[in-house]
């Protein structure tokens, strides 16, 4: 059986992310969606709020599931015993930071392999910041991410 996971903030999840775990359900047995908790951001949504939302658009597809992350990814992984990461990219930006984290991950555990992933061209501007800066002027988000999260996000600038 072949597993990765599909780690990330996912603050929120956009249409490009979703894109990527539909497409990874396809090519692998079972994919993890991850959760990270970065103690570098801060976050728009709670852990918990964005794997219930990924729980929710993830859950018509039987193979794959969510859990949040608040260590080193590979020490996750090696708890959930999974040697293959997914890692999603846009551009040239997105491809040499994630190529420098996933040598700094192989010189953690070098049995961690990485796949990088592109996202369908639709979605190469996508990215969650700027997602989280029009949703806070109220523009709309309606073709960057599903339903359920563009009401997420104009309830919580509804609250601020």
């Amino acid at each position: 059986m072949l597993k990765a996971a599909f780690p990330g903030s996912f603050d929120p999840p956009t249409l490009g992310h979703l894109n990527i775990i539909q497409r990874a359900a396809g090519i692998f047995d079972e994919i993890l969606v991850v959760v990270a908790e970065n103690r570098q951001k801060k976050n728009l949504f709670s852990a918990t709020e964005r794997l219930a939302m990924l729980q929710e658009l993830t859950e018509n597809q039987e193979n794959v599931s969510v859990a949040v992350c608040d260590t080193l990814i590979v020490d996750f992984l090696q708890k959930e015993d999974i040697k293959l990461l997914i890692r999603g990219v846009r551009g040239l930006e997105d491809f040499s930071f994630e190529f420098e984290l996933s040598m700094m991950n192989k010189a953690l555990d070098p049995d961690i392999e990485t796949i990088f992933m592109t996202c369908d061209p639709q979605y190469s501007v996508l990215r969650s910041s700027f997602i989280r800066e029009l949703a806070s002027f109220q523009g709309n988000v309606s073709g960057m991410v599903p339903p359920l999260v563009a009401q997420a996000l104009r309830a919580k600038f509804l609250q601020k």
